[in-house]
């Protein structure tokens, strides 16, 4: 599994269309038969609490693609911070399990696994 991480709008997706998937290989937040999940984040900050069920399940994909959402101001509100922290626990148990994974900053990606 590769996972491409890195802020809004930085150019993730198009590094997973340059390892050869189309856009209709790519699920916009939901799993399903498609090879390329993208906005993991999402399902994440959606139900905190799945967060270990999500793990499995995105790590038989090809490629995850996640948003990093620890960086910034720190909500208020508890929920919001735990959703942060459970976002960024699937960061960590996704990378250990990656084969590559690919930090896309401005557009260029930077191997860092």
């Amino acid at each position: 599994m590769v996972l491409i991480i890195g802020g809004e709008g930085a150019g993730k997706r198009s590094y997973a269309r340059s390892l050869g998937f189309s856009d209709s290989d790519m699920a916009d937040a939901v799993i399903d038969g498609r090879s390329v999940v993208y906005n993991a984040q999402d399902m994440v900050l959606a139900e905190p609490s799945r967060v270990n069920e999500l793990i499995e399940k995105l790590s038989e994909k090809a490629v995850v693609i996640c948003n990093e959402v620890g960086s910034g101001l720190i909500p208020q509100e508890a929920k919001k911070r735990e959703a942060r922290v459970a976002v960024g626990r699937l960061c960590c148990v996704l990378a250990q399990r990656a084969d590559k994974v690919v930090r896309v900053v401005c557009g260029l990606p930077q191997r860092i696994k």
